[in-house]
Parts: C-alpha cells; sequence; structure tokens
C-alpha cells in the first residue's frame, strides 16, 4: 500500500511538473542537460541526415544544440568547406559542443549566444536551419520561425525534430499552423506521431522569396 501511494505521488508530481513546463516555456537547464544526452528514439542521426539532406559546403543553423547530439555529425556532413552555426540562449551549452567538437578535431562549429527570437544572421545567408525539441521551449515560437525565415536562402529548408515525452512537444497540427503565421510551407515529415523530423521552406515574403517547385 505504501509502494502504491508513493508511487502515485511521484506520478503526480511528474505530472504536475510536466504541465507547469508546458505552460511555461522556457530552454532546458545546462544542469539537467541528462535530458539531452540520452538516446533519441525515432529522431535518430540517420532519420534526421535523411531529411535534412545535407551536402558538403552548406551552412547549417542549429538552434538549441544542447550538447551536440546531431551538432557534431552534422559539422561531418557539411565537411571541412562547410559549417555549423550553434545558437542557444546558454553559453554554457556552446561552450559544450565546443569542447566535444575540439575533441573530435572539429573546426567548422561556429557558436553564438543569443536569443531565437533575434538571430543575429544576415537575410538569406543559411542554407539550412535545424531544431530539435527545441521550438515548443520558446515563448514566442512564431516570432521565431518568422526569424528562421528571414534568415533563410529562398531555396533553404528548415527541419524540426519532436519527441514524444517531452513537456513542450509540439505535434504535427501545430507546427504547422505556426509555420503558416511565418511564412513556411509544410513540405514533407518523416517518423510517426510520436516522434518526427519534419522539413518546410520559405514561403514568398518580404525578401522575395519564393516557394521552391513541387519534385
Amino acid at each position: 500500500m505504501r509502494f502504491r501511494t508513493a508511487f502515485a505521488v511521484a506520478g503526480a508530481t511528474v505530472a504536475a511538473a510536466a504541465l507547469w513546463w508546458r505552460k511555461n516555456p522556457s530552454a532546458c537547464p545546462y544542469g539537467q542537460r541528462f535530458w539531452v544526452e540520452a538516446p533519441h528514439p525515432i529522431i535518430t542521426r540517420e532519420r534526421l541526415r535523411s531529411v535534412l539532406e545535407p551536402e558538403p559546403g552548406e551552412r547549417i543553423l542549429e538552434i538549441g544544440p544542447g550538447v551536440g547530439y546531431y551538432t557534431l555529425d552534422m559539422a561531418e556532413w557539411v565537411g571541412a568547406e562547410g559549417s555549423v552555426e550553434i545558437f542557444d540562449l546558454q553559453q554554457e551549452f556552446l561552450d559544450h559542443v565546443m569542447m566535444r567538437a575540439a575533441e573530435r578535431s572539429l573546426a567548422n562549429i561556429v557558436p553564438t549566444q543569443g536569443d531565437a527570437t533575434a538571430i543575429p544572421y544576415e537575410d538569406d545567408s543559411v542554407d539550412a536551419v535545424v531544431l530539435t525539441a527545441v521550438l515548443g521551449e520558446i515563448p514566442e515560437p512564431v516570432a521565431a520561425l518568422r526569424q528562421i525565415q528571414r534568415v533563410l536562402k529562398p531555396d533553404g529548408r528548415l527541419i524540426v525534430g519532436e519527441l514524444f515525452g517531452d513537456p513542450h512537444f509540439t505535434t504535427q497540427p501545430a507546427l504547422k499552423r505556426q509555420a503558416s503565421e511565418a511564412d513556411l510551407a509544410w513540405e514533407t515529415h518523416s517518423g510517426n506521431w510520436f516522434g518526427y523530423f519534419a522539413r518546410l521552406t520559405p514561403l514568398a515574403g518580404p525578401s522575395g522569396k519564393t516557394q521552391p517547385k513541387p519534385q
């Protein structure tokens, strides 16, 4: 009986914490980085690569790299002639990724600290943007998506990864609505309801971008 009571209390506590996080979007603190160090079922590196379709020499912007779970592989995919810009609100995560990059002798990762609703990159300057389990942590997701649309090249793409269980999980219908408000079009996705990578592309906007023609 005591075990059941303790289990019920623990479950209620977790549920309450998840609900609080859901209603109060915020970035995962560096002190709780074990959440982003764990394996990522469904949203694997291989699945990311198949949706992202990286090319050597490209410039990729990763917002919220965490501990570099995907970063180091992306840096290898684009090669020494390409680059991966990592952008995070917390300097500790950037430092962590750069330490791991040095251990793997990767010199094409560039860190920048800042807010996703005010991305300090030029218009039409990035080939691809990647956010994995990050969009729901941003208090103003549409504002961040508009910034992403601005910095993407006309033929660029945005990859959004989501995994069920994350208190800030963004469903596919919610992402489509938010993206539409930011002049981004849903192109395709890989995965299922519980975990997926979605690929979105810029629509026509103030910068004169046009949606790529369907293949």
